[in-house]
């Protein structure tokens, strides 16, 4: 997903004006940006409440870290890189760390896609959000993200085969839900 400023400003004066923290600037950068950053953020939180959090977190960083972006790099991409990052911190700061152990990962196979295919996008979305957070972050990096499991279990400070377990768990977890959904 590419984001980029669509208003009429040139992007390079609105990065100038946050690096001087006027409020305009960040006001228009914030603006912009908040319906793309706030569906990363639901991916990872439990709740809108939660999101909005880790949105709000996101974009200090962001402030804070603005005169490290490199023009002629994707604005938008730097900033989801933020506020994924922030996501993972959340988790660490406030997941327990379950220690399980599993050979092989499991492999969604296309049976499995085509029977969550019929499912709406909230509706997928909700069940994301009723994960434990360990199956929700490791869901949303491996799915969502690309990560591979080294990464993830880097990021996560967990091993890699502890990564494939919980998402396992985290794919059968949605499984069942989405089917109770429907069912209901």
């Amino acid at each position: 997903m590419e984001f980029a400023l669509s208003l009429a400003y040139d992007e390079r004066d609105i990065i100038r004006a946050c690096v001087r923290k006027e409020r305009w600037a960040q006001q228009v950068l914030y603006e912009e940006f908040y319906s793309p950053l706030m569906l990363v953020c639901l991916r990872y939180a439990r709740d809108e409440d939660e999101a909005m959090d880790l949105l709000h977190e996101s974009f200090l960083k962001i402030f804070r870290s603005i005169g490290k972006y490199k023009p002629g790099t994707s604005l938008g991409a730097w900033m989801r890189r933020i506020t994924v990052n922030t996501a993972i911190d959340y988790y660490r700061r406030n997941a327990r760390r379950r220690t399980e152990n599993l050979d092989q990962a499991y492999d969604l196979h296309s049976s499995e896609a085509d029977a969550v295919s019929h499912y709406s996008e909230q509706e997928i979305l909700r069940a994301i959000q009723q994960l434990s957070p360990v199956y929700r972050t490791v869901f949303n990096l491996y799915v969502i993200e690309g990560y591979s499991h080294k990464e993830i279990a880097k990021q996560l400070e967990i091993t890699e085969s502890t990564s494939r377990s919980n998402l396992v768990k985290a794919r059968s977890k949605l499984q069942e839900m989405l089917t109770e959904q429907h069912e209901n």
